[in-house]
């Protein structure tokens, strides 16, 4: 055998074959590639219009296109050009400077090489596409369309929209310039190091002076941009804040100097970097660098300086213009100048029967029930199968036989994903179950003898007070995959008894699955079964993006929106969906931040969305806004200024945008500059005791009749406290309804009285040794106690106080109970089974004059006094005696009641032990004992 050689290899011939076939087989494969990869996005490009337009906002995707269209091609041309030429120049720099021999062997392919210097160059002008498009579009567009503040800054005249807009997308442009600026010096750098060529090579000097200089000439126009900065933070400097937002006297001195200097000291430093690299000296290229890094920590330094040993000392002298211009535009930025602020005597001695009556609406509304332990009772039993879900419990109000009256409300969507595992198909899951059933609503002031909701609307189909002719959910708060109508399956409406009743859909909304869209929907939802299956006609149509949220996102993604959605019934019977649209931007100059940047915010717009056809629509609810004027030239169709009235009914100030005005109205309703740069008068929210911890209350909607007005209406509202006290110092409310939509309001109580703050209540309530003992003994036998919202409740010149006690039993099934009802009214506190013997109570006590218990506060602060001295006790210490407590007859606290509820607690234990093992005597026993006891 020849082990030395043969003809069986592949000869040369053979092999250049298999080159060419490898290439070409490469070049195809690029090429298809190249092919799918367009295709994949020209699809989803045309699909998403198909979409969009099948809404009526077909322009909206076309104008974003088209910008992102026209700033991708001049970020590829500009990302792929500079590329190119610094590439193009490097490669020239090392021919000329190098002989052929002493190079690389790929620098004699000049084809191969120009192939990779092009391929480098689109691939960054790709990035370069992609970062431009992407983050550039939405400034753009508004720089091109925006409106005009009219209002000005104080320093450097600009109007305020330069801050918003056109400061911004400078900003953006000169980063933007400046990273590939730098990136293609470090490109340069790391090229011309080679063999020193930054010192012999004047190619190379010439190339790397170019790019200093540019780089030189964005670092100065940087520094003259930070000018603008100052008006937008209160940072000094790296280390410090001032008491002022925006503008300040270090700002003023020092830093806008600075900044100046730094700009000019750049454009010094790119040409001494130039003329030392024409010297190819190392040591004169690096002292400019030295030299502008040491004024940058000089400037830093001087700032501390004169925040430390020229501002503190005299903070409030020398910062008193700014803290002006901090406090003027702040209350102007959050609206906090159109606050309606009046005096509320804070009255506890006028709750009389009169009252009452002229306040019947207002009493008859009272909320004693809370949305979050209604979610699960409604789930338990409002769902009837386990595929349906409620997600959220809202609160909104309606006319129901002539009444204005307040519900809380909720939408029986579908969840496909608790269908039985044998149920889980295509069909059921795109075909048959397509869409959840209806609401449920019940009254906020009213409960069952169980303790249950008393329901408005109710069950499979819909009974009750309102009529809903409509009442599928194809669109909602639910993760919803995209379904199909109106094909050869009917769609499953609701269960009725041990049969399904079936639907089909009855509008034109969504994308018909005809032609050629069936194939582009098959290949944008992935699902080759669109395509294939008999069961899709040419009339049937495909529901994409359902969750409400995605939808409205998809289509304006330029808008923030609210986390919490609500469902609203519309006078002809169908479901809708509200959500409020915010513009949030951090450019307002002088303006106090309310989170991160963020100093601007407002809610000019509401969408609805239509739970049956998906339909949406933009309403806007404040046409003179600024920031919506320009939204509005960018995008004419989105927006929609005719509002229904059966949508204006439901509008509801949005929770989020008024805690945020309320916090900052906290410290902004100080106009006394020195009591405001002391904050002598700040208030902050309240706490309360809810389910078992204290939290921050939150804001709550009421329907309520303001003291100066005749008739109810749904108030937003929220109560003050002084810093680090608990009594009650004001309360802020804004309006809901028609025309006075937005106003709003703030009741100052006489800071010489106290009125009691919700923590101060709830203190007290703890402290009542009668409710206290029966909270206990519930918690103690095996119950949870849910302690519900304490709401402060205005009624003309006084306030009330209610808050629901919810019982839960401890095993799997059960269901939260309103149970009992607290009611709270200066020194009164009574707690009965329902808010209306709860009332009758209270006003017994009040009519027959009886004084209500003296008990000292939780905080420490004397209701009277707000010291901290406890009514019975002495200022040594010793007990004093208490003739106003004996002479009100109550009755005296239990004595070692700690041990009673504990060892009644442990004969509970006992008696369940008992059962549970069976000894039915020994059980009868230990309830006899526990009876004793409790007689």
């Amino acid at each position: 055998m020849d082990f030395n050689g043969g003809t069986n290899g592949p000869t040369q011939e053979q092999m250049d074959k298999f080159k060419k076939l490898g290439s070409r087989f490469g070049v195809i494969f690029g090429i298809l590639l190249f092919v799918f990869i367009l295709g994949t996005i020209g699809i989803k490009w045309f699909t998403d219009y198909i979409w969009m337009d099948s809404l009526d906002f077909g322009t909206v995707f076309t104008t974003i296109f088209t910008t992102k269209i026209l700033l991708g091609v001049a970020g590829f041309i500009l990302f792929t050009a500079i590329t190119y030429v610094t590439l193009f120049w490097i490669k020239r720099s090392y021919t000329t400077h190098f002989d052929p021999h002493q190079l690389p062997a790929l620098f004699q392919q000049k084809k191969a090489i120009n192939w990779i210097i092009t391929g480098i160059a689109l691939f960054i002008g790709i990035i370069g596409s992609l970062t431009v498009q992407g983050l550039g579009w939405e400034p753009a567009l508004k720089l091109m369309n925006h409106v005009s503040f009219g209002e000005t800054d104080p320093f450097f005249n600009m109007d305020i929209s330069f801050y918003m807009f056109l400061l911004p997308f400078l900003n953006f442009i000169v980063n933007l310039l400046l990273s590939l600026a730098v990136f293609v010096l470090i490109a340069e750098v790391l090229a011309y190091s080679v063999f020193h060529m930054y010192r012999m090579s004047r190619s190379a000097q010439t190339h790397l002076g170019v790019t200093v200089l540019i780089v030189g000439i964005l670092i100065a126009l940087t520094h003259l941009l930070e000018p603008f900065e100052t008006l937008l933070t209160n940072h000094v400097n790296l280390f410090q804040e001032s008491v002022v937002h925006g503008l300040s006297f270090t700002d003023r001195l020092v830093n806008i100097p600075a900044s100046y200097i730094l700009a000019a000291f750049a454009i010094i430093a790119a040409i001494w970097v130039i003329v030392a690299l024409r010297k190819g000296k190392l040591q004169a290229i690096l002292t400019p660098v030295v030299i502008y890094f040491a004024l940058i920590i000089l400037g830093q330094g001087a700032s501390v300086v004169v925040q430390n040993f020229v501002v503190s000392p005299n903070e409030y002298n020398r910062e008193a213009p700014y803290l002006q211009h901090n406090l003027d535009f702040t209350r102007a930025a959050y609206d906090l100048e159109n606050m309606e602020e009046k005096e509320h005597p804070g009255n506890t001695e006028s709750l009389d029967e009169d009252l009452l009556e002229r306040n019947a609406l207002t009493i008859n509304n009272v909320r004693i029930n809370d949305a979050r332990p209604l979610l699960d009772i409604y789930n338990q039993l409002q769902t009837f199968r386990t595929y349906y879900q409620f997600n959220d419990i809202d609160i909104d109000r309606y006319e129901i036989d002539g009444e204005y009256q307040q519900v809380f409300i909720g939408a029986r969507e579908l969840n496909t994903v608790d269908l039985p595992e044998q149920a889980q198909t295509w069909v059921n899951q795109n075909l048959r179950y397509t869409h959840g059933y209806g609401v449920a609503m019940s009254q906020v002031n009213d409960v069952t003898s169980q303790g249950q909701p008393e329901y408005l609307v109710r069950n499979l189909p819909p009974q009750g007070e309102l009529d809903i002719t409509r009442p599928q959910i194809y669109f909602g708060e639910e993760d919803y995959d995209s379904v199909i109508v109106d094909t050869e399956v009917d769609e499953f409406d609701y269960p009725a008894g041990e049969e399904n009743v079936t639907n089909r859909y009855e509008e034109e909304a969504g994308i018909p699955l005809s032609g050629l869209n069936r194939l582009l929907f098959a290949m944008d939802e992935g699902s080759f079964r669109i395509l294939v299956s008999g069961q899709i006609t040419g009339d049937s149509k495909l529901l994409q993006t359902r969750n409400i949220m995605d939808r409205v996102n998809r289509i304006a993604p330029f808008f923030e929106y609210d986390e919490d959605p609500y469902v609203f019934v519309r006078d002809d019977g169908s479901l809708a969906w509200m959500l409020d649209a915010y513009l949030i931007e951090e450019g307002y100059p002088y303006a106090e931040s309310y989170e991160g940047r963020n100093n601007y915010i407002k809610n000019p717009v509401k969408v609805v969305v239509d739970a049956y056809t998906g339909e949406v629509d933009f309403y806007i609810t404040d046409p003179d806004e600024p920031l919506v004027q320009t939204y509005q030239n960018m995008f004419p169709e989105l927006f929609t200024e005719e509002i229904p009235d059966d949508v204006r009914s439901h509008f509801r100030y949005p929770e989020r945008l008024f805690k945020v005005e309320a916090e900052m109205f906290g410290t902004y309703h100080m106009t006394n500059l020195e009591l405001f740069y002391n904050r002598e008068d700040y208030w902050q929210f309240p706490t309360e005791r809810y389910y078992s911890d204290d939290i921050e209350m939150n804001p709550y909607y009421m329907t309520m009749k303001l003291p100066e007005y005749d008739e109810e209406e749904f108030i937003l509202m929220m109560p003050y406290t002084p810093r680090n006290r608990q009594n009650m110092i004001a309360w802020i409310g804004v309006r809901n309804d028609g025309e006075h939509y937005g106003e709003k309001i703030v009741y100052r109580f006489p800071k010489q009285e106290n009125v009691y703050g919700p923590q101060q209540i709830e203190n007290r309530i703890n402290q009542d040794p009668v409710i206290s003992q029966e909270l206990n003994l519930w918690s103690q036998g095996g119950s949870s106690v849910i302690r519900g919202n304490l709401l402060a409740v205005p009624i003309e010149d006084t306030i009330l106080y209610v808050e629901p006690i919810y019982i839960e039993s401890s095993n799997e099934t059960s269901l939260p109970e309103v149970k009992q009802v607290i009611l709270a009214y200066g020194d009164y506190i009574v707690m009965e089974a329902t808010f209306d013997d709860a009332l009758d109570e209270l006003m017994r006590m009040v009519d027959s004059g009886v004084a209500p218990e003296q008990l000292p506060e939780a905080d420490g602060d004397d209701p009277e006094t707000g010291d901290g001295d406890v009514p019975g006790e002495t200022e040594d210490g010793t007990e004093g005696s208490d003739d106003a407590e004996g002479e009100a007859g109550t009755e005296a606290p239990i004595l070692n009641a700690d041990e009673t509820l504990q060892e009644l607690s442990d004969r509970f234990n006992a008696y369940q032990d008992a059962l549970a093992e069976g000894n039915w005597q020994e059980a009868a026993e230990i309830m006899t004992e526990i009876e004793n006891m409790l007689e």
